[in-house]
């Protein structure tokens, strides 16, 4: 299936993708990250529950601490 993510024309070959599969598909399961899909976010608690379909928009910001 392709999809968008950040930006970027992705396939992706999953069985009955979600969004906290494809999180843990780029090792990003657990950390703080706010996902988008089509414009929505999706909460932490929809994660699992969340379709990801051909054609969606995939937008994960993650992040990372310093100072």
């Amino acid at each position: 299936m392709n999809v968008i993510i950040n930006g970027k024309q992705e396939t992706i070959h999953l069985d009955s993708p979600t969004v906290a599969i494809l999180l843990s598909t780029y090792a990003l399961d657990g950390k703080a990250v706010i996902v988008e899909r089509n414009g929505e976010t999706v909460s932490k608690t929809e994660l699992d529950t969340t379709p990801i379909a051909n054609g969606d928009r995939i937008e994960i910001v993650h992040f990372v601490g310093g100072g």
